[in-house]
């Protein structure tokens, strides 16, 4: 599933406003169902730079489309997304 500008921009708007101890995630399964969605450590995301940072997250942008999916920073070429907690 490639991603446009709306889909963005409730991904935005679930981030940023992720309170204290909050959990996003399962709004983004029911949100994106066809949108591939990693979560994980922010230490396991060492060496990549963020897309976006919000207070709780970092936003990574996953291009799938060949073989093997690597972190993106082109978001027309984003067929998925990591979420990576700071916490």
């Amino acid at each position: 599933m490639a991603m446009n500008e709306s889909d963005l921009a409730r991904i935005d708007a679930l981030l940023a406003s992720a309170g204290a101890g909050g959990n996003p995630l399962p709004d983004f399964r029911q949100n994106f169902p066809g949108l591939s969605l990693t979560r994980c450590d922010a230490s396991d995301m060492s060496g990549e730079a963020p897309y976006r940072e919000y207070p709780k997250f970092k936003l990574y942008l996953v291009d799938g489309r060949d073989h093997c999916w690597r972190i993106t920073g082109d978001f027309a070429a984003a067929t998925g997304i990591v979420v990576a907690d700071t916490r």
